[in-house]
């Protein structure tokens, strides 16, 4: 599992840079777009929506959302929409103190999570859009290296959790939700974190006190990424499956590797944008 992990992972890495360092803000933002929205797909499945062209609608919706936001992206309001996500995920996280909360496969609970997924994708692509595009701070390509620094705290916290959770184990996280998970994987998660942030602030040539900022937002940036891995492990276990897709060996589906970098975005831009950075 480890060897797929890896192998899908080096196949990955080079595809991320090249949608964030070779295209403009608007190809970047159709085609992240239409990457969450085949996440999106595996989301309207594991809601409890079965029927395909009622999910083909959904999803068309939840484009549609998107073209709608974009004006608000490129303008002095993108903050909104990232408030919104941060919100929600905040929401999300008293969500994962009720479990069975919206457990029972009702029409009025899959219309729920249904508007869940909206609200914990579409924020998340205007976050992130706003990023690359320089409405935040930042103009091209200058602001693209901040896209790849919000990428390299989580997937670096993904591998500190992976390791340090193999490495000692200990007490379960959330034993009722996704029982591999470890208060030693979040240890590992938020110690690799910070330090990214501490390279990031460095290579940035930060101050003192503003470097202190940059691991602090590091560290808040995975707390909510995790609060994204655990809520989709919520749905998963309300759906009665392992994985949302199959998309990538070792990996599991495409939402699966969306979920912590969805919640992360809005607070990270909001973060970024409030150190002034």
């Amino acid at each position: 599992m480890l060897k797929q992990r890896v192998l899908t992972a080096l196949v990955l890495a080079p595809l991320i840079v090249a949608l964030v360092f070779l295209t403009t803000t608007v190809v970047f933002a159709v085609l992240l777009g239409a990457i969450f929205l085949l996440g999106l797909w595996e989301w309207t499945r594991m809601s409890g929506m079965r029927r395909r062209p009622l999910r083909a609608c959904l999803l068309l919706g939840y484009a549609i959302a998107m073209a709608l936001l974009w004006p608000v992206v490129r303008s002095s309001w993108w903050w909104l929409p990232a408030l919104i996500g941060l919100a929600w995920w905040i929401c999300a996280a008293a969500w994962l103190r009720r479990i069975s909360f919206a457990a029972s496969p009702t029409r009025e609970h899959t219309a729920l999570k249904l508007l869940a997924g909206l609200l914990a994708v579409v924020p998340a692509w205007c976050a992130v859009v706003a990023l690359h595009g320089g409405a935040v701070a930042h103009a091209p390509p200058h602001a693209a290296w901040w896209v790849i620094f919000f990428a390299g705290i989580v997937v670096a916290a993904d591998i500190g959790a992976y390791f340090a959770g193999s490495r000692f184990g200990g007490r379960k996280l959330a034993p009722s939700i996704s029982p591999g998970k470890t208060w030693a994987g979040v240890y590992g998660a938020l110690a690799s974190a910070a330090v990214v942030g501490l390279a990031g602030g460095w290579i940035a040539h930060a101050p003192a006190g503003l470097l202190i900022g940059v691991i602090a937002l590091a560290l808040v940036t995975v707390v909510f990424s995790i609060i994204g891995d655990l809520f989709e492990s919520l749905i998963k276990r309300h759906a009665g499956v392992k994985d949302s897709g199959a998309l990538f060996p070792g990996h599991g589906g495409l939402f699966d590797r969306m979920d912590s970098l969805v919640a992360a975005m809005p607070v990270f831009v909001l973060g970024k944008a409030l150190l002034g950075l």
